[in-house]
């Protein structure tokens, strides 16, 4: 049964073995295809999904990757329910009436329902696995909770979350409207023009940042972090949920270093709070200046 802080098994063939699985599972084989052929093959999704059933059912018998078995599993939940998700026409008028149904009502609100479904069973299959809602983070955690020191980020001793998470909150927000601002260049008006949209943007990036947390990052650290300890679990999920950002926005190699990083610091405020709270609010700051530029897109 998981703790509330796993302490590492200390394999280190298994740890390197886990790295492999992750790197193979990742977005890593789909940017190399769409590098080399200019597209990622159609078969590509059918064959993670079999690789990790084998490995599900290997390791329910093969004891040297034993603890990996919920790993594998919930690895097959999250492809197949996204898969699954978006063969479903999550439209539904009465939500996008809510804000007003603007043209980024009409964007987000099938979006972020299909995401909230996935979330929703994610969360539900690991409590099946015996998790419970502090070993899945779904808890506020300590939001004063001292972090492990990061000296090149200018925090060489332990300080509280509330130092640390709302600096960088701020600046990774900060540093990201910039980006985007650079890239897009909209005029003052359009800024303006974007303010009646706000109410449905900040919505839809708290939506989006729950459900993002609850599909990319805790039910990998929930299931990696006995495996192989927080360190490693840390960065398995940073890895994989910044990678996949080579195809997202901010996108290619820049975007994908800026989202391993942001992953980086999700899944630090995860593990040394040992709850949702900062990880959320990191989150929901980058989405808003995210949406806010989707919008501007949308109506310019």
């Amino acid at each position: 049964m998981p703790t509330a802080a796993p302490s590492q098994t200390n394999n280190h063939r298994l740890i390197i073995f886990a790295w492999i699985i992750v790197a193979l599972i990742s977005a890593l084989p789909d940017i190399a295809f769409s590098e080399i052929t200019g597209s990622v093959p159609a078969w590509m999704l059918a064959a993670k999904l079999i690789l990790l059933g084998i490995l599900a059912v290997a390791s329910y018998f093969y004891k040297p990757i034993k603890l990996l078995h919920n790993f594998f599993l919930i690895m097959i939940a999250f492809f197949g329910l996204l898969e699954l998700s978006s063969r479903i026409n999550f439209t539904i008028p009465f939500l996008q009436n809510l804000f007003g149904a603007n043209v980024f009502d009409q964007r987000m609100q099938a979006e972020q329902t299909g995401k909230l479904a996935v979330s929703v069973f994610m969360i539900l299959i690991l409590f099946v696995l015996g998790y419970k809602r502090k070993d899945i983070f779904l808890t506020r955690g300590n939001l004063k909770a001292l972090i492990t020191p990061v000296k090149l980020l200018g925090f060489p001793k332990p300080e509280p979350w509330t130092n640390f998470g709302l600096l960088w909150s701020f600046c990774i927000a900060a540093g990201l409207g910039v980006a985007l601002y650079l890239g897009m260049k909209p005029s003052s008006s359009l800024f303006v023009n974007m303010l009646p949209f706000l109410p449905s943007i900040i919505f839809y990036a708290a939506l989006n940042a729950f459900n993002e947390e609850m599909i990319f990052r805790a039910p990998m650290l929930a299931t990696l972090e006995p495996v192989a300890g927080s360190l490693n679990a840390l960065w398995m999920a940073a890895s994989f949920f910044g990678i996949s950002h080579y195809f997202g926005v901010p996108s290619g190699i820049p975007g994908a270093i800026a989202s391993v990083f942001m992953g980086w610091i999700l899944s630090k405020a995860m593990l040394e709070t040992r709850g949702l709270f900062w990880s959320w609010w990191i989150h929901l700051l980058s989405d808003i200046v995210i949406f806010s530029f989707l919008t501007m897109g949308l109506i310019k």
